[in-house]
């Protein structure tokens, strides 16, 4: 079974997509938007494990074991010493919110704070997820537009109501995520800058308004409790991490739901059975997104910068160095996933993701984001026209401008080819 399956759902690159992106990518960077980067990512990883790309200005790891090393060690950091916060976005609302996110930090905020979210994470109850679906496809049903509002939007809501908050907010704080997280993008233009930061002050506020009365039996009630028993915790820098939940989930997750979506529509044989299964939906659905996030996942890059001169992979690094970490080519390294990774194999026995990063600044919610993604998929057959059975999938027409996340621009079917 484990190889016919495999041989069933290996999606390939529709030719119409990989016509549009003939060439080659000119560096990683621009692998992570086009049709098919992974034989690039193979030329990279046969190559000297650290190689410094002199137009990105950056060193380049693609090799498994020289990423899993990097996101490990003590002197990389998230961010660089010279500019905890962006230059484009410090001393505004957004930069303030971006300087609090433990994501964005080592050190004391970083060890205060993840912690609580941490164990608030882990005590959800993902057999939740369901409900808090249905109600954001319900309060997202007469507003989404498009396969790409549905696969931004639906996640994020989802959240917020696990969250607690009623169903009438849920529409906006997807709205507000969406525009705080352009800040993050160093693509982004200044009028894109000036919204986030609106949006930033909207989030903080109706955290601060529902974190004085949580929900009983919410996530945020969860979080509260675990920032109480933590003198250490500020509430400014929690309510900061609080928006990091929605915000983390807004691309990272829009890019596993569409990218589930791409595998669905590449493997006729996985859609037969996606639409079949009714006995194992979300069994189904949970092996799909899983597999996705190893295969083509969400998240394609991610930095580290240097602290203190040292040695790495036999190259000498110094404070001014940083290193651009391709995790979606370190996840199909053979060395790090031996069993054909470069084949979509929807029930793997054994799955090693990177893509949720890897040591002090693992995602804590790679649970939660795979559910949301599943779940998202289950909504969308329910409550949207694209997913339903015998109707056409929405189609890709590249990808989004991004240095770092692969989230597919869809299209409804029958629309133009144009991009």
């Amino acid at each position: 079974m484990h190889a016919s399956l495999q041989d069933e759902v290996s999606p390939q690159a529709p030719e119409h997509t990989a016509a549009m992106h003939s060439n080659e990518p000119a560096d990683a960077i621009s692998a992570v938007t086009h049709a098919d980067p992974y034989p690039f990512y193979a030329r990279l990883r046969a190559g000297p494990p650290l190689v410094f790309d002199p137009a990105l200005r950056v060193w380049v790891a693609t090799r498994a074991e020289v990423v899993l090393a990097a996101l490990a060690h003590p002197a990389l950091r998230v961010r660089p010493a010279a500019e905890p916060v962006p230059r484009a976005i410090a001393g505004t609302p957004a930069g303030e919110l971006f300087g609090l996110l433990v994501r964005m930090n080592d050190g004391p905020l970083h060890a205060a704070h993840k912690p609580v979210l941490q164990r608030a994470l882990a005590s959800l109850d993902l057999d939740d997820v369901p409900a808090a679906m249905r109600t954001a496809a319900h309060a997202l049903s007469g507003c989404a537009r498009s396969p790409e509002d549905w696969c931004f939007a639906l996640p994020v809501a989802s959240l917020a109501a696990l969250l607690g908050f009623d169903a009438a907010q849920l529409m906006p704080l997807a709205r507000w995520t969406r525009e705080f997280v352009a800040c993050l993008s160093p693509l982004s233009t200044p009028p894109q800058l000036q919204a986030a930061s609106e949006a930033a002050l909207q989030l903080l506020a109706r955290f601060e308004t529902l974190a004085a009365n949580p929900a009983p039996g919410s996530l945020l009630e969860a979080v509260m409790q675990e920032a109480d028993a933590q003198p250490a915790v500020q509430r400014r820098a929690l309510q900061a991490n609080l928006v990091g939940l929605l915000s983390q989930t807004c691309e990272a997750t829009a890019g596993l739901l569409g990218n589930s979506l791409v595998a669905l529509a590449r493997a006729p044989g996985l859609r037969v059975r996606f639409d079949t299964d009714a006995d194992a939906e979300p069994a189904t659905a949970l092996a799909l997104v899983a597999e996705t996030a190893r295969h083509d996942p969400a998240v394609h890059n991610t930095r580290r910068f240097v602290a203190e001169p040292i040695q790495f992979a036999g190259v000498g690094l110094q404070p001014t160095d940083a290193i651009l970490l391709v995790l979606a080519a370190a996840q199909r390294d053979p060395q790090f996933e031996p069993d054909n990774p470069g084949s979509f194999v929807l029930n793997r026995p054994t799955r090693r993701l990177l893509g949720f990063g890897h040591g002090p600044h693992a995602c804590p919610g790679q649970a939660l984001a795979q559910h949301l993604a599943a779940h998202g998929l289950l909504a969308l057959r329910e409550h949207s026209p694209w997913l339903r059975p015998g109707t056409a999938l929405p189609v890709v027409r590249g990808y989004r401008p991004s240095v770092n996340a692969r989230i597919p621009c869809l299209a409804e079917p029958g629309a133009s080819d144009k991009t």
